[in-house]
């Protein structure tokens, strides 16, 4: 099993990593370490994988999983619990609760506080990102803000229509500056690396961090939507260490 961790200079007490597909028990077409439970694996040797990862990452508790529906809902949760909730992202203020946020091609977003008292995980997909699931998070958030914007589909292979465009520049005219006009006649390639990070900037959050690791291009490592259709999820997890 392989993490994947942050390249950000976070508090000491707060731990984050990406998970990948390398590892685990699925058999194709979900090869590896497939978290997702909602895609056709044998849920059986989901939880394998989940239970895998949980004694391998030393978390202080199982993650807490999310129902993801591209919406904007974030909540918060203040103990560890088995329940799946309904949200695209989910935020804490409780030492030892695992927020965690499935992927597979979305912008998995992990955020901090500098002063290490409150974390988020956040699912970002084109929808959500437009909806205003960042701005949503960091609403929850006391002082200065910082993110880290794990493995996800590359400005190279995310080709979006016009709808894409219109949904981000209809809120925000610089967001054009993020897409690429392709030789197909209404057709874009679309940066979320650069959108996310307007977002972010635009409700204070500056400090921006990026794996820089593309799930399109990267089949090996990572779980890619837009690439195989029929797919497994990695995830991104963020917590508090207790004292």
């Amino acid at each position: 099993m392989e993490m994947i961790i942050p390249n950000w200079p976070a508090p000491s007490k707060v731990k984050a990593f990406s998970s990948t597909r390398l590892g685990g028990f699925s058999s194709a077409p979900y090869n590896g370490l497939n978290l997702g439970s909602h895609v056709g694996d044998d849920t059986n040797v989901v939880e394998r994988n989940r239970e895998l990862l949980f004694e391998q990452s030393q978390m202080p508790s199982r993650p807490i999983w999310l129902n993801q529906t591209h919406s904007s809902v974030v909540l918060e949760s203040s103990t560890p619990t088995n329940m799946v909730l309904d949200a695209d992202g989910l935020f804490t203020q409780s030492a030892g609760v695992v927020c965690s946020a499935m992927t597979a091609d979305c912008l998995p977003v992990l955020l901090t506080n500098t002063a290490g008292t409150q974390v988020a995980a956040v699912h970002a997909g084109w929808r959500g990102l437009a909806h205003g699931i960042v701005e949503q998070a960091v609403k929850k958030f006391d002082g200065e803000v910082m993110a880290w914007v794990g493995p996800a589909i590359g400005s190279g292979a995310f080709e979006v229509g016009q709808d894409v465009l219109d949904a981000f520049t209809s809120v925000d005219p610089q967001a054009i500056h993020a897409f690429s006009a392709k030789e197909s006649e209404g057709k874009w390639l679309a940066d979320m690396n650069l959108l996310v990070t307007q977002r972010l900037n635009k409700v204070g959050v500056n400090q921006v961090y990026y794996s820089n690791l593309c799930t399109f291009e990267d089949g090996e490592r990572f779980y890619s939507y837009r690439r195989d259709g029929k797919t497994g999820r990695q995830a991104s997890f963020i917590w508090i260490e207790n004292e």
